[in-house]
């Protein structure tokens, strides 16, 4: 299944794709997608329903956070091969860890925000991994029993506050709309290996990344087991996978957002974002 939750900021109603890709409307079934629609039973439960009776959703209605009221958004660095090269760092032994503001989510299609004072505002896209049910101390062998589902997610990354400011990597990353996610969830069943997916990212209509999962350093499965080791993952936690080769900061000369430009990315099976940057205040 393809769920979403669409209408205007803080006003969400539940909803999914049908086979048809048609967007039909899901509150008179559930209020919404909270942590306790995203057990197995509550997905098998929505996945049985018959779409074509759901009332379609007419117009082109912006489409939020797939997920309501995330509690923790984590985000693993230099999980790609090729990325760690570019970013001349060694490859590293386990997972790089640091949280992302959830103040920073917002739509898949949203504007982003440049920051005040923002002088090197950067590209990350990447597979994010919705949990579905509390997982402590989970082994690698059932970590994916405990995802709900998939998302396509850009991690943006303010570099000069990340980088420059300290050692903090988190205020360079929690920026307000520096979390697109989405446009939807897809649940697990639709995606049998996380580890084979195309993930790519344009810019103006200018390729800067493409790769695939096959070349994360650490799974999916070893991610999740990993933070489950460390922290309680509760349903509805959002982590962001690490990004492949291409980032501004890496490219010669180095390149960052500026306003007005168009950020395109996808992840196979799981749809494509659209956002226009703008300057802060955020006017249109």
């Amino acid at each position: 299944m393809k769920l979403v939750r669409y209408g205007r900021p803080g006003k969400e109603k539940p909803g999914l794709i049908d086979a048809g890709g048609k967007l039909r409307d899901l509150s008179g079934k559930i209020d919404d997608f909270t942590a306790d629609q995203l057990s197995d039973k509550a997905l098998a439960k929505l996945a049985r329903l018959n779409t074509d009776r759901l009332p379609l959703v007419t117009g082109k209605p912006r489409l939020g956070v797939p997920v309501a009221h995330v509690g923790k958004y984590i985000a693993i660095g230099i999980n790609y091969i090729e990325h760690a090269a570019e970013a001349k760092m060694r490859i590293p032994r386990e997972p790089i860890v640091f949280m992302k503001a959830v103040t920073c989510l917002c739509g898949a299609n949203d504007n982003i925000i440049l920051p005040k004072d923002s002088k090197k505002s950067d590209w990350e896209i990447e597979l994010g991994v919705v949990i579905g049910k509390k997982a402590q101390y989970i082994s690698e062998e059932e970590a994916l029993d405990y995802v709900a589902g998939y998302c396509v997610a850009n991690d943006l990354s303010e570099r000069e506050f990340q980088i420059e400011r300290g050692t903090q990597w988190d205020k360079g990353k929690g920026c307000d709309t520096f979390g697109p996610i989405g446009p939807w969830l897809v649940t697990r069943d639709e995606v049998p290996d996380p580890q084979d997916l195309e993930v790519w990212l344009d810019v103006n209509g200018e390729r800067m990344q493409h790769g695939n999962t096959k070349t994360m350093i650490f799974t999916v499965a070893k991610i999740v087991s990993y933070l489950s080791h460390f922290m309680t993952l509760l349903p509805g936690d959002v982590i962001a996978t690490g990004t492949p080769p291409g980032v501004g900061l890496a490219r010669d000369p180095q390149v960052f957002l500026k306003p007005g430009d168009v950020v395109v990315a996808g992840v196979e099976k799981l749809g494509e974002q659209r956002q226009k940057v703008v300057a802060w205040p955020g006017k249109k």
